[in-house]
Formats: structure tokens, sequence, C-alpha cells
């Protein structure tokens, strides 16, 4: 190794920062974060350094840098704009046998500054000791995604329940599996998070009362529209904890790259008019995945309740009192949409936005007066093989045949292509398109000449 990786103890120890700028004050929030009693020397100060020192924060020298500052430091960062001054500070706390960090020059420091990701009382840091720090960034910026904002608390309630979980469970193996569940307890991390005690309490209670190797869940979460960059943090955070994951065709390949390696993978993949495994075969799957104790993840493309049947699944697992939680994800009318430069809702052309299934047994069922209205926009799901039938109930509950209309195929994701026309040739435009597609009927379709900005056609 080119460095020992170490965490220091700062608090109420004394440390001297040499420098008053901008580069400086990054590194006195650091110092400050970690309790430090902090001594700034500079010829200047910028205003939010004598800001802290207002707030009696820490102690502001001027002038210029005097080796009898160093006296009684624990540690020393060097961050002035002159290198000559930099590599004189590093000389003189090297004589003194003290840790001294040089902004900008790691081969003049004796200790490098990292990448933190701070979950305290969990820290996480990253360093290419001073060869990479770009790439160092990058790392410390897919760690934030990965790990959950609320950690650090739930880390303080394991501290606080060791005891109990030593004296509940004798051995290694049991207790092992216990905090492996408390870690990944989502609603319980939130529960902390919103300081609702009673809540906490209730779940942790859970935990103890029921047998350890049974606790499995069920988690809901949304996929979105294809881009795997629209997958929301808590979602992916969700797919890399999962035992099992059950999955349909919906669920684009990049974001399945982003699940656990490990992670058992069961696809019961649907389209419009056929399904792979029947709804009521999934249901069941769920709930006897979870009766083994199994954390489940059941991946739905767009927004499970949007559509997507996710309120028929919960429904089996609340009859089971098997615990489920859900995370959104985008729904195809957003992301699509956005990616396709329509906005749904405008103050000149749409008041409101609708979304509508065009997958029933009797298109006749929809409200058509009413769909038909102006200022508004239209979002049909599942509506290729319809499309006949709403370009001809729209037309004949009054919606002007040169309406704006567009079909989304792929929509978010590199094959993403967008037909456009009108409602006149709404039907003759689904001959040309391909599943999956979602179909946009309203003025707002018009401004995709100007808003344009995924691809160009």
């Amino acid at each position: 190794m080119d460095y020992l990786p170490i965490f220091c103890k700062l608090e109420n120890r004394a440390c001297l920062l040499v420098g008053g700028g901008e580069v400086a004050e990054r590194k006195a929030r650091l110092l400050l974060e970690a309790g430090a009693k902090i001594t700034v020397n500079a010829k200047a100060f910028n205003e939010q350094f004598k800001c802290w020192f207002t707030q009696k924060q820490l102690e502001l020298v001027s002038g210029e840098f005097n080796p009898t500052l160093l006296q009684g430091k624990w540690l020393v960062i060097a961050a002035t704009d002159n290198d000559e001054i930099n590599q004189k500070i590093s000389e003189e706390a090297e004589q003194r046998h003290l840790f001294c960090n040089v902004v900008d020059s790691p081969k003049s420091a004796s200790f490098i500054m990292p990448s933190i990701i701070d979950r305290s009382p969990i820290i996480v840091a990253v360093s290419s000791a001073g060869r990479a720090p770009v790439l160092a960034r990058l790392l410390r910026e897919k760690l934030e995604a990965i790990l959950p904002y609320h950690l650090g608390q739930l880390a303080n309630y394991a501290g606080y329940l060791r005891k109990k979980v030593k004296a509940t469970y004798k051995t290694i193996t049991e207790r092992r599996r216990f905090w492996e569940k408390l870690f990944a307890h989502d609603r319980l991390a939130q529960s902390l998070a919103n300081n609702d005690s009673e809540q906490v309490d209730r779940l942790t209670q859970l935990l103890f009362d029921e047998p350890v190797a049974d606790r499995g869940e069920v988690v809901l979460v949304g996929a979105g529209p294809g881009d795997p960059g629209l997958l929301t943090l808590k979602g992916l955070q969700q797919i890399q904890q999962a035992d099992i994951i059950v999955y349909d065709r919906l669920v684009s390949d990049g974001v399945m790259n982003l699940t656990r390696r490990d992670a058992e993978r069961v696809f019961v993949g649907k389209r419009a008019g056929f399904h792979c495994v029947p709804q009521e075969q999934i249901n069941q799957m769920l709930l006897e995945q979870a009766k083994k104790g199994k954390r489940v993840v059941r991946l739905k493309g767009g927004d499970p309740f949007i559509f997507g049947r996710g309120g028929e699944e919960l429904e089996t697992l609340y009859n089971a009192r098997i615990p489920f939680s859900v995370v959104p994800g985008i729904t195809a009318a957003s992301g699509c949409s956005a990616y396709s430069g329509i906005p749904l809702t405008h103050r000149d052309y749409a008041y409101s936005v609708r979304l509508v299934t065009s997958h029933l047994k009797d298109g006749s069922n929809l409200d058509w007066q009413s769909l038909a209205a102006d200022k508004q926009t239209l979002v049909f799901y599942m509506g290729l093989s319809q499309a006949e039938n709403i370009q001809k109930q729209l037309i004949l509950h009054g919606m002007e045949v040169n309406t704006p209309a567009a079909i989304i195929e792929e929509g978010t994701t590199t094959k993403q292509n967008v037909i456009s026309g009108s409602l006149r040739e709404l039907s003759d435009m689904a001959l040309h398109a391909r599943s999956p597609s979602i179909i946009i009927i309203g003025p707002v379709v018009a401004l995709r000449q100007k808003l344009n900005w995924f691809s160009y056609d």
C-alpha cells in the first residue's frame, strides 16, 4: 500500500490550517465536522472564515506562516496558493513529527485527504493515492448511491441493541442473521429517520418475536421506463439486497445488470395478450418465497401502481400476513414523454393529464366523452392493438382529427423511436410501431419540434 488508511480522532485536538481561501475552507469544514480545535493562519481570510471566527468555531491568526504555530498541534494542513510556502510548512511539520497534508501535492504530504462518504458513525474513505482524484470522486459518487441515507442512524440503533441481541440469540449464526435482517429493514430505517419511536419499537419487537429463519418479506420496486439511470436510489438499494428477484419483460437489461450478482432471478415476463406466467401464479410465487425467509424483490417496469397490478400482488401478501413495502418508480408516461420532448402539461395547451389503459376486455368501458375534452393530454398504455378504436372513439366524441399524436417505442432507451402525426393518422401509425409503446394525444405533442433533446429524427 502507498498509504495506510486510518481514521483520526480529532475531537478537541488542536490542528493548524494554513490558507484562507476556498480550498482551505473545504478542509476547514471537514476538520469542524470532526470536532477539531482549529487555528487558521493566512494573510487574508474569506467571508466564511470570518463568520466561523465570529461564531467562535475557530481561531484566526493573520500574517505570514510562522513555525511556532506548529507547537502543540496534532496535524497540519497546508492549503495556500503558494507552492513554496506549502513546501516549507511540510518540511517544518516533518521535523516535528507532525502529519501534514499538502493540497494538490501528495508527494510533499505525509497524509492525504480521501474522498469521504459520511453516514456517521459509518464512514467510507476512497483514495487513489493522489494519482487519479477524479476517479476517486466518481467511485465515491457510486458508493453514495448504494449506501442508504439513513445508514448512520441504523448503525447507532444497532449499538443500542447489541446487548439485547447477544442475550436473545446464543449462536453467532443467529446473531448474524438478525443483524442482516435489521440492516436491510427499510421501514425501520425510515422510522428512525422520522424519529417515530413508537413505530421503531413496534418494528423492532416484531424482529425479535418472529423466528429468525422465517422473516421473509417482499419489496415491490418500480424499475422505471427503461433507462437504468432513471432507477431511484432506494430502488437500487433494494435490488442489491434481494435474495430473489422476480421481474417482467419491461425491466431493461441495464437495470438487471445493477442487481445483486448472486441473487436468484425469476422471469415472469408478460405482454398484452400473452402471459408467460399467470398473475395468480406470480402472487403465489412471491408468497411462497417470502415464507421460506427470502428477501424478495418484485421488479416491475415503470411504476408498480400504474397499471402494474402491484395492488393485486400486495393484497395476496397482506392476506397471508407477509411483510411488504413499495418503492415507486418513474412511470412510462413521465419518462417517455420527457425523453421525447413532450411535456404532459403546459399552461397554454393542457391543464390536466389522463393516464389510460387500453388493455380492457371491452373498450367501451372508457368514458370517451370526457377523454375527448379540450385542454388535456391523454396517455394510453398498452394501446397499439386498440389504436384504431381509440382513434374512432375520440373522433366520434368530438376530438379534432388534427389533434397531434405520438407513439413512443422503447422510450428512454437507446432504441427509442417516436412516430409523430395526428389523430386521423393514429391507426396507420400503430401499424408501423412495435411494443412496448405508449400513445400520447394532445396539443402538447406539437411542442416536440422545439423540445426534443434526447434524439433528433
